[in-house]
């Protein structure tokens, strides 16, 4: 999955079979933060992905991220941000 961010809001949700992932950010923040957020429930609950136990998959400039998740929805969520162009990976 790669997105291109430009504006703030979430991106369509993708499915996840679980497992070990890595997240890539890149490109013009404008300010804002992209979170990766999970679904365990089909898209009716959205929680940020948690990496570590204390710090979220989030960027407000370039880098990566690593996760491990269960079988879920993933998307990314930009908020915060004057004309963005963020691109996304997974």
């Amino acid at each position: 999955m790669q997105v291109n961010l430009t504006a703030n809001g979430a991106s369509t949700p993708v499915p996840w079979s679980g497992g070990f992932g890595t997240v890539a950010a890149w490109g013009t923040f404008g300010g804002g933060t992209v979170t990766l957020q999970m679904s365990p429930d089909n898209g009716n609950t959205w929680i940020n992905v948690d990496r570590s136990s204390d710090t979220y998959v989030t960027f407000t400039a370039n880098g990566q991220g690593d996760f491990q998740l269960g079988l879920c929805l993933l998307r990314f969520n930009l908020t915060g941000a004057t004309a963005p162009s963020v691109w996304v990976s997974l």
